[in-house]
């Protein structure tokens, strides 16, 4: 594997070469750039669905290729060329019926579905629906020089912009009054557009697709202006209809270029990537030391589905088949990713590979290169196996949807890292990119907290992997001990628990080309915040999932937009209406943002697994049920790893929910008979729901049968089937179980005298909130502060508690008799730590039983507090206290010695100006550092500089910071400027941060030294 420096000088020749291609016919890149802008129509023929204008010397020709898809083509000499060929566009059928008309001023070509004007002084294009509804207007004619081609059209008052492929961080939001690159670029980091497509789509209903494998620019401005760097024109459009217009056209777009692939449900579980043999960064490791790694997520119970033991760089590989075997026995897949070529992909399928990651000699200048390495390494895997395809790729085009995951290539794990690719995945989802990724963490950097926040959102996306080798620590997900490697394990194994929802839209990502993660516009395209920033750090994940992920160092979390609807808080079961944005969201380290849509039917895998071949037929399906109206979910479900089901062998199981839209009533779940069949199909097997209805049934009938209620979780896990009615979970859910079912015979659960999801008498619980910023001592008796509110009703007989970690005392708040329906009590909950605590943040949920509305209520709100070190009593370093913070731009940050490489303690001496130190900080920006001072220190003093290591690189800003305020900041500093000594009054401050920023947008060699920082303390 390679930083993206080194690959983008890989391929730098080849790119040259290839933009010189792409200037077309008798030009260059360096020709005359005038423009010439196409003239008046001379001429007009029609051929069944085809028809042809002469302009001059140009020539234009329109093809209807469905009643909904037509292209237009420009050839300026009048010799029509298509460079992609057969690549990219599928046979599409028997063309339309389509008629046309001559009006005098212009020519009317269309089909039952949409008409396309043609003026004829001078050629311009524009298009409507059949209805008359307008799609897009040229506001001039196509204009052309020897290096480019450019249509341009009005825009909207109101019309948005989405697609272009992967554009990292950006696309799910509004591309309007941007200008957006599509090509390969090999920037992988905020900005850069790998994996690009030419195609983009309007809010107004249209889509567009260059066919060509030209880059392309794309200006969402007044007017749009969109651009191909060749002398010639394709384009095909694409006319949606409904209130799913967009979706109409991504399906479009894809029945043209190819659906997405479906992938082996392994390849749905987290992979892990690194080099073994010959590991330069790692020491000396065979590729069967694979199995050592193999055997950490085994032990550790964490879900792995594939593990790529090799790299093309000098790692190489041996004993695959014996690698193979064992990593099947650990229930994994073997892959590689290499340079070796085709030639010797049928001998690796054959030793068990299943499993291919194309990098440089795979992707080459990306284009067509990049193309049918994707389409060649997946039809590989075909024909050698019985296996389906399984590709990942750092660079694309149109087509690779039909191949194989895209991936953003080579990035470092920050709290940028995560800010950024929020947007990038969802984005790329409006391109018919199905299955888009970045390694958890990055490649290289990291830190535990920035792994562990990542690997939660990134568990929502239908792939993922981590990525070992290159970082100072290896990467997998139990690297960082505790309480890192148990919130890592929950997060994948809710990722495996639900499989079954996520195989199901992969399904149906082959019949409709929209995939998983999805920008909020495309399923709210109404609502007028959905394209804004208001919800660019968040995305959803099919319909029913809304993520907004944590993406600072925080336990909160600002500006979660919840779109219209009822949407519930997945850990608490807290209700929300939208439209409305959530500030404050208490988000500690082992909670992820999450909400579920009302009406959501989930189909999950029951039961504590690690991996898909846990399972066996006839183990339970489990159904998460938001009852709220009408609501329905079809399960999809074939053998997970052959080819069997593009013959037919798969099959499918609704579920369908009816509810009252709010409030009291009946609620029944009908779930159908399985159609179809597999290898491998169960006839018979039991049922799990969770009923979200926050009211207890009065009876919970199967086909009219009462089932037994029983009394008690015990009780209930014992009982062969049954009912149990839990208030203390997630705002008070309904338990059913069933035995053995035959999967050929439909069946129906009805819960009478009961509700919709968020109770009987809507917003009757109360709710509670947390005061951030709450700190306690390890051993010290102390008190935590809860907010309760009541609801729409009285709170009556209130008791409040708290679930701490182990060792932790906590002692009851006394009850509360009665609060008033809207009002708040803090109540102080008694807690003492354990005595042997960590310094930083633990995890505390706080419970709050009640009752209201006529019926026992359970609220409870998941909450960060912080464990505070004891304070320094005299005077100390800051290298010798504890750390609450340490984030570093390369590596960690390091102590009495300068940063170094990205390796932990492989510093220097630290050395500012020929002067060293034996104390210090030796940081990177952006690099924060935080200690506890608690009151007790008056001053801090230090020499900052950039270390002499850097030879008079680097450009930072050292600044000191106290409780939110900053104290002092030094000017900007290079590795030229001389020591800059520090002295800063920090009487008072609790929590002192040290900070080093970059200040001229580049990292390199932003090595910064707090030297011989020291706090005076009494």
């Amino acid at each position: 594997m390679q930083s993206s420096m080194r690959m983008r000088a890989a391929v730098a020749g080849a790119l040259l070469g290839l933009l010189t291609a792409f200037a077309g016919p008798g030009g260059s890149a360096s020709a005359d750039p005038s423009d010439t802008t196409v003239g008046d129509v001379t001429g007009f023929t029609a051929d069944g669905a085809s028809y042809r204008l002469a302009a001059g010397q140009a020539e234009a020709r329109v093809s209807f290729v469905t009643a909904d898809t037509f292209r237009i083509e420009l050839a300026p000499d009048g010799r029509f060329t298509d460079p992609t060929g057969t690549d990219i566009v599928l046979p599409q059928g028997p063309p339309p019926a389509t008629r046309w008309r001559d009006l005098g001023d212009r020519y009317e070509l269309g089909t039952s579905a949409v008409t396309l004007r043609v003026t004829k002084s001078p050629l311009r294009f524009s298009a409507v629906r059949a209805d008359g509804t307008p799609l897009w207007t040229e506001s001039q004619g196509l204009t052309w020089n020897q290096d480019r081609t450019t249509q341009t059209l009005a825009r909207g008052a109101d019309e948005q912009f989405y697609g272009a492929g992967m554009q990292n961080g950006r696309g799910n939001t509004t591309h309007r009054d941007k200008t957006v690159e599509v090509g390969v670029d090999y920037n992988w980091n905020d900005g850069g557009h790998p994996n690009s497509v030419p195609f983009y789509l309007s809010s107004a209903g249209y889509g567009v697709y260059r066919n060509t494998y030209a880059p392309n620019t794309y200006a969402f401005t007044e007017p749009v202006t969109t651009t191909a760097k060749e002398r010639r024109f394709d384009a095909y459009y694409f006319a949606g209809t409904g209130r799913d217009a967009l979706k109409d056209v991504i399906g479009q777009y894809t029945r043209l270029t190819g659906k997405p692939f479906l992938p082996p449900v392994y390849g749905l579980e987290i992979g892990d990537a690194d080099c073994y043999l010959h590991n330069a960064n790692r020491g000396e490791r065979r590729t069967l030391d694979a199995l050592k790694v193999a055997d950490g997520y085994v032990e550790n119970d964490m879900p792995n589905g594939w593990m790529l033991v090799n790299d093309g760089y000098g790692c190489g590989y041996e004993d695959l088949a014996e690698a193979s075997t064992g990593l099947g026995e650990r229930g994994m897949k073997l892959g590689l990713w290499t340079e070796d070529g085709l030639d010797k992909l049928a001998d690796q399928v054959k030793a068990g590979q299943r499993v291919a990651k194309l990098d440089v000699a795979w992707v080459g200048a990306g284009y067509k290169f990049a193309l049918d390495g994707c389409k060649d390494a997946h039809a590989g895997i075909e024909a050698n196996s019985d296996a389906r395809g399984f590709t990942w790729a750092p660079e694309s085009w149109s087509g690779a949807q039909r191949c194989g995951v895209q991936w953003s290539g080579d990035q470092s794990g920050t709290w940028e890292y995560i800010r950024w690719q929020i947007p990038t995945y969802a984005g790329a989802s409006m391109s018919g990119l199905a299955y888009t990724t970045g390694d958890v963490d990055g490649i290289f950097g990291g830190s535990a907290k920035t792994y562990t926040r990542d690997l939660q959102w990134k568990t929502f996306l239908p792939v993922t992997m981590t990525m070992d080798g290159w970082a100072a620590n290896d990467k997998q997900p139990f690297r960082y001990g505790e309480p890192y490697t148990s919130i890592n394990r929950a997060s994948l194994k809710l990722h495996e628990a639900l499989l079954p929802y996520i195989y199901s839209h992969a399904h149906q990502a082959t019949k409709t080309g929209v995939g998983l993660a999805r920008p909020l516009a495309l399923e709210y395209p109404d609502d007028p915040k959905a394209s804004t920033d208001a919800a660019k750090y968040e995305f959803l994940s099919g319909e029913d999932f809304l993520v907004a992920p944590v993406y600072q160092d925080a336990v909160e979390r600002d500006g979660i937009y919840l779109p219209k609807g009822t949407w519930i808080d997945y850990w608490s079961g807290r209700t929300y209406e939208g439209p409305v944005t959530v500030d404050d969201y208490s988000a500690p380290l082992d909670t992820l943002p999450l909400f579920v849509r009302a009406g959501a039917t989930v189909p999950m895998w029951p039961g504590d697994i690690r991996s898909y071949t846990d399972r066996a037929p006839g183990d339970p399906i489990a159904w998460d049920v938001y009852p709220k109206g009408t609501s329905s979910f079809e399960l999809y479900e074939d053998d997970g790893v052959t080819r069997e089901h593009r013959g037919g062998r798969y099959a499918t199981q609704r579920a369908e929910v009816r509810a009252p839209n709010g409030g009291p009533g009946e609620v029944s779940v009908r779930i159908g008979a399985s159609k179809g069949t597999y290898t491998g199909k169960p006839t018979a097997r039991p049922y799990a729901f969770t009923v979200h209805t926050g009211d207890a049934p009065g009876a919970v009938r199967l086909d009219g049968s009462r089932l037994p209620a029983l009394t008690s979780r015990a009780a209930f896990d014992a009982a062969a089937q049954g009912w149990w009615y839990d208030r203390d979970e997630r705002g008070g859910v309904v338990r059913v179980k069933t035995a053995a079912l035959p999967t050929n015979r439909a069946f129906e659960l009805r819960l009478t005298e009961t509700s919709a999801v968020g109770g009987a008498v809507p917003g009757a619980s109360a709710t509670l909130a947390v005061p951030a910023g709450q700190e306690l001592g390890a051993g010290t008796p102390s008190t935590v502060a809860v907010d309760v509110t009541a609801g729409t009703r009285d709170a009556t007989d209130v008791r409040v508690t708290l679930a701490a970690p182990a060792g932790w005392q906590v002692t009851p708040a006394a009850p509360i008799g009665r609060i008033p329906a809207g009002t708040t009590r803090r109540v102080d909950v008694a807690v003492t730590p354990a005595a042997d605590a960590k310094p930083g943040e633990a995890t505390l949920t706080a419970s709050a039983r009640h009752r209201a509305a006529g019926t026992d209520r359970t609220a409870t709100q998941r909450f960060a507090v912080g464990v505070m070190p004891p304070p320094p009593t005299a005077d100390a370093w800051a290298s010798d206290l504890v750390w609450l913070r340490s984030t570093n731009g390369w590596g960690p940050p390091e102590r009495d010695r300068s940063n170094g490489e990205s390796g932990a303690a492989d510093g220097r001496t630290l050395t500012l100006a020929g002067k060293t130190y034996e104390k210090g900080i030796g940081g990177h920006a952006d690099s924060d550092i935080e200690v506890y001072l608690g009151g007790r220190c008056t001053a801090f003093t230090a020499d900052v500089g950039i270390d002499d290591e850097i030879n008079g690189y680097g450009d930072v800003a050292f600044s000191v910071e106290a409780d939110g305020k900053v104290l002092w900041t030094s000017p900007r500093l290079t590795g030229a400027s001389a020591t800059l000594p520090v002295d800063v009054d920090v009487t008072g401050a609790r929590h002192l941060r040290l900070r080093i920023t970059d200040t001229n947008g580049s990292k390199s060699g932003d090595h910064g030294d707090w030297a011989a920082a020291r706090f005076t303390c009494a």
